[in-house]
């Protein structure tokens, strides 16, 4: 018998973090599970220093002061942790995001501050997905941008229809309703079919639409069906379809148009991760997916200069 995931209200999650100490006892309880070790060196051999409150450990051996921030994407920000921790259960409990300007609100910080918060929570995602999926795959390519129709007469490109002026992002989800996707550079046949050898195993079966870029997966070592979308066919069997991954992309694009507006090319593999792994954790349940966030958060580092340079 399956249980349902515990969702934790606005209400619920104030009880269980009153204030800074709560927070800070449940990173530290989810990074070191109650054997603080110097991330530094990795001693054990840790003294308590009270007098020391923004590093309020040291390690006896090494001789260094941290803190559950040190080594992580939570180093050098200035934000308690309680705030980090209600950024987290608004960015997992919003199915389609949640912008910038309502996250300064609720937290009481600058719209700056709360973009930066949100691009390093949405970092810590990143990675962490390697290997191949199952043995039953939809694959597929949307573009995210905005609508030419939408732009000023200025901005218009005028080269016709489909993804002009937008990004392709290419992506793919197995019989275990996991899904995968990328930015990418154009949707020609090498880029899309090397995205799938990334991520399927050898002679998966693999269901596209007609489009020519998926035209040389059988001779890649794949099984490949096809559904035109153009005759009207968007099921020709009950497993030969691209029900799945097209609802990934709308859930995307609602969340692209009516929530975040505009998503930069130079960031947008930040926000599709972000939809991805929230849709890969559903059914995980509220403090659990807040325990993955925090336990992928070592060993990442995000500085603002980074973000907006280069």
């Amino acid at each position: 018998m399956s249980t349902k995931p515990e969702t934790v209200s606005l209400y619920q999650f104030f009880q269980r973090f009153p204030g800074e100490e709560a927070a800070r006892e449940y990173f530290e309880r989810n990074r070191w599970n109650g054997e603080i070790s110097c991330p530094h060196c990795g001693s054990l051999s840790v003294a308590a220093v009270k007098s020391m409150k923004p590093m309020p450990y040291r390690c006896r051996d090494c001789r260094q002061h941290f803190s559950v921030r040190t080594g992580t994407v939570l180093a050098e920000s200035r934000l308690p942790l309680h705030k980090w921790l209600m950024a987290i259960y608004m960015m997992t409990t919003a199915r389609k995001g949640i912008p910038s300007t309502q996250m300064a609100r609720e937290l009481g910080v600058t719209q700056k501050s709360a973009w930066f918060l949100a691009q390093r929570i949405r970092e810590t995602w990143l990675g962490g997905s390697n290997g191949d999926m199952g043995n039953h795959l939809q694959a597929d390519e949307a573009f995210i941008g905005g609508k030419e129709k939408n732009k000023h007469a200025d901005k218009k490109l005028h080269l016709g229809r489909g993804g002009v002026g937008k990004v392709a992002v290419v992506g793919i989800r197995d019989e275990n309703d996991q899904v995968r996707a990328t930015p990418v550079a154009d949707t020609t046949a090498k880029t899309l079919i090397g995205f799938i050898q990334d991520n399927a195993p050898d002679g998966a079966t693999v269901v596209t639409d007609e489009f020519a870029g998926y035209r040389s997966l059988t001779s890649k070592g794949f099984t490949h069906h096809t559904v035109n979308h153009g005759a009207g066919e968007y099921v020709r069997h009950y497993c030969i379809h691209t029900n799945g991954i097209e609802s990934f992309w709308a859930l995307l694009k609602r969340g692209h148009y009516g929530i975040y507006h505009y998503m930069s090319p130079k960031h947008l593999h930040r926000y599709v991760n972000e939809f991805s792994f929230r849709h890969n954790t559903s059914k995980a349940g509220t403090m659990r997916f807040i325990d993955m966030t925090i336990d992928r958060m070592v060993g990442k580092r995000l500085t603002y200069k980074e973000l907006t340079h280069g």
